[in-house]
């Protein structure tokens, strides 16, 4: 886990073709291609470019109103994406299959349409399913539905306004005692069912946390790992907070990875944004509902938040 993120002077060494070059070397030969040195030369500039265009469109989108925010995230994040996957996919784009969005929304009710409710579903091509499998590991989404309040549910930023709008926080800060020790509340066993041993196995075999052993006492557990933690589903970082986090939910589906989440919000913001202007516009007007706290709350956060989802996805590049 990084605490080492400074906004996007942390990219500034990928804005050298030297360094990128070499950092693009280092990604081909973990992935044993015999031309290393012609792709990574071939490909750096274009790396470099995408993370350039994603900047501006982040950076237009701070003194942009509210209106088109979406739009101008959503592309912005999507270039960054695409230089992620020039780093384990030396040929990308090798088919136009890739290139579509890999998403697509249902036509928006007029009569008492929630955002929260709507829903998006995934499509067998594009740069979503590419990108989910590549870079995560997800495979087989073809089809499957997701509903925006279920993904405002994986963004740890947001636990505060569904503590103050919904009665229940969404997440729990946790503590690195030392970069393999993790002090959790107790309070995850009476959200998860679990006792202990219980916990230990959910761990273990749900996310793939390797322990050396679980302590508990009236208000902690205290978790012992065997390796340190470089990426995890099960623990993200609230960067408002500045905190670990751990989701009071304890199911997992694909759609608990960040960057998916800010990816299927941001598309749908987007398109509502370009084609439902008539709804779009009553709700930066008249605030109806919690749609509008949600959504500018959660607009806040990703201008900050998807830079550094791409950042620690380069950055445990760098240290494999």
């Amino acid at each position: 886990m990084s605490n080492y993120y400074k906004g996007w002077s942390s990219f500034s060494c990928f804005f050298s073709a030297e360094y990128s070059q070499n950092f693009l070397k280092k990604c081909y030969r973990n992935l044993h291609i015999s031309d290393i040195d012609s792709k990574s030369y071939q490909n750096c500039y274009p790396f470099m470019y995408f993370l350039e265009h994603g900047k501006l469109y982040y950076q237009q989108a701070i003194s942009a109103p509210m209106s088109i925010q979406p739009i101008l995230l959503f592309y912005g994040l999507v270039h960054l994406i695409k230089a992620c996957l020039l780093t384990i996919d030396p040929n990308y784009p090798n088919s136009t299959s890739v290139l579509a969005h890999g998403v697509s929304t249902r036509k928006l009710k007029k009569q008492q349409y929630l955002f929260f409710q709507d829903e998006v579903k995934i499509q067998k091509n594009g740069l979503f399913t590419y990108m989910a499998e590549k870079m995560f590991g997800c495979k087989n989404l073809e089809g499957e539905k997701v509903k925006m309040g279920h993904l405002f549910n994986q963004v740890p930023e947001l636990s505060d306004l569904f503590q103050a709008l919904e009665g229940k926080a969404t997440f729990l800060k946790v503590n690195f005692h030392n970069p393999n020790i993790i002090l959790i509340p107790n309070q995850v066993l009476d959200l998860y069912f679990m006792n202990s041993n219980h916990f230990r196995n959910y761990l273990e075999r749900n996310h793939g946390i390797q322990l050396e052993g679980i302590e508990e006492n009236k208000t902690e557990l205290t978790v012992r790992l065997l390796e340190t933690l470089n990426q995890s589903s099960f623990i993200k970082c609230d960067s408002r907070e500045r905190a670990y986090v751990i989701s009071t939910d304890k199911e997992k589906t694909f759609f608990s990875n960040e960057m998916l989440c800010h990816y299927l919000i941001l598309y749908n913001l987007s398109m509502i944004a370009r084609y439902e202007i008539e709804w779009w516009s009553e709700l930066l007007k008249t605030m109806p509902n919690k749609d509008y706290p949600f959504i500018e709350t959660f607009l806040q956060i990703a201008i900050e938040k998807g830079p550094q989802l791409i950042y620690q996805f380069l950055e445990n590049l760098a240290k494999s």
